[in-house]
């Protein structure tokens, strides 16, 4: 009876192609949208460069900027232009080289102007970061200085890492979310209204069993999730995976069992389909931007953090990161696996004491 309902379960996956869809769509629009911004060999965006001076530092400077990965250059916008092209989003910013720059005489220019969006913050520190740093490598070599006071770095570890990396482990998260609770929920709540889980209490099935039947056919669905997505962040975006995938994925798998769990939490809890997209939907919209899905959570204010850190999400999203781009174990952070441990323990033990296979 187990295995026969577990097979059924799978073929009413595969059959819910409208489900199958979203389930696959979603954290894949996600993983290109950002491989676009933020994968290997991007750019903070493009740049109109004006150079009206001849000497050798403005040419030097002129190459520097043109030969930069960091943003798209382009030369055939004039300087009066330059303010309306960035109104139109048309380019980011504008560097000026004004006539005679770089000319070592008292009279001429000593500044290059940089032209930039208030707007764009990302984009404006890049830019004039990059030419105020250029400027004064090239002031200590003009007065024969060496910078008195420079910025030793040291980092944790010698592998090359993006924020593209970092937002793509989030992404797995945030797929075996969604597509855990808002699927188990959304589905047990149809079932229940269609009297689908009526007629099981027919048959001599314990619901402990019905439930780990469905949560170990969802899991094909989530092995498959993990695969495209890493997929398309490996091959089209250049993402940085150290870790092993034969430990990534067991560690995926607990999480999806977790969120399974917690849409059978919130099927007991809702009584209707549209209470149970609801609920799910409260649940997982606030864990999609406070559990470090798109960034860090310690950046956020000290209050929340002590409460958001403990979302289920949040130490989920830790081992992930850890494993995937430290090549480090589950366990090196254990207060990470103990809450997710916890949290598998709170929704198994209220699933298995409030979900009903019949109505009440």
């Amino acid at each position: 009876m187990f295995w026969r309902l577990f097979t059924t379960d799978i073929k009413m996956l595969f059959r819910n192609k409208q489900s199958l869809f979203w389930a696959f769509m979603f954290p894949v629009l996600f993983t290109i949208i950002f491989g676009f911004f933020f994968g290997e060999n991007t750019s903070v965006g493009s740049v109109a460069l004006v150079n009206d001076s001849s000497t050798q530092l403005a040419q030097n400077l002129d190459k520097s900027i043109s030969d930069s990965t960091l943003f798209r250059v382009d030369k055939n916008i004039a300087e009066n232009d330059i303010k309306n092209e960035i109104k139109k989003s048309k380019i980011s910013a504008g560097i000026v080289i004004p006539e005679g720059f770089g000319n070592l005489s008292p009279d001429s220019p000593k500044s290059v102007k940089v032209i930039v969006d208030p707007g764009n913050a990302q984009a404006n520190s890049v830019i004039t970061g990059y030419v105020q740093s250029y400027l004064t490598q090239a002031s200590f070599q003009i007065q024969g200085a060496k910078p008195v006071f420079n910025v030793d770095e040291e980092k944790t570890s010698d592998r090359t890492l993006s924020y593209f990396d970092f937002v793509l482990a989030g992404i797995l998260g945030l797929a075996l979310m969604n597509s855990s609770v808002i699927g188990i929920s959304v589905s047990m709540s149809r079932y229940r209204e269609d009297k689908i889980l009526k007629r099981i209490t027919t048959t001599p099935l314990k619901t402990w069993k019905f439930i780990v039947a469905e949560i170990l056919s969802r899991l094909i669905i989530n092995v498959l999730q993990i695969g495209v997505v890493l997929s398309i962040g490996y091959f089209f975006f250049d993402a940085h995976i150290y870790g092993s995938i034969f430990v990534l994925l067991p560690v995926a798998m607990v999480g999806a069992i977790l969120f399974q769990l917690l849409g059978f939490v919130v099927a007991s809890l809702s009584k209707t389909t549209d209470a149970a997209q609801g609920m799910a939907t409260a649940i997982t919209i606030p864990m999609m931007f406070l559990a470090g899905v798109f960034f860090p959570i310690d950046t956020l204010p000290k209050w929340l953090y002590s409460v958001v850190q403990y979302l289920p999400l949040a130490p989920l999203l830790r081992i992930i990161r850890n494993v995937a781009l430290e090549a480090g174990s589950p366990f090196d952070n254990p207060i990470n696996a103990l809450i997710v441990g916890g949290w598998i323990v709170v929704a198994l033990t209220f699933s298995i004491l409030k979900f009903r296979l019949s109505d009440e």
